[in-house]
């Protein structure tokens, strides 16, 4: 039964830097995609 709790914890690591990664790329695709419409805009006459 040790092993499997010990399995068990070991896998938290991973999980956290899955979420973090994942956490992080939402976000830099949210920036770009801001970026592109501030773009957009300003091409359009909208914004200075």
């Amino acid at each position: 039964m040790k092993s499997r709790s010990h399995h068990h914890d070991a896998r938290w690591p991973r999980r956290l830097l899955w979420l973090v990664t994942i956490w992080t790329a939402s976000v830099l695709c949210l920036g770009i995609l801001a970026y592109g419409l501030r773009l957009i805009m300003r091409a359009a006459g909208l914004t200075t």
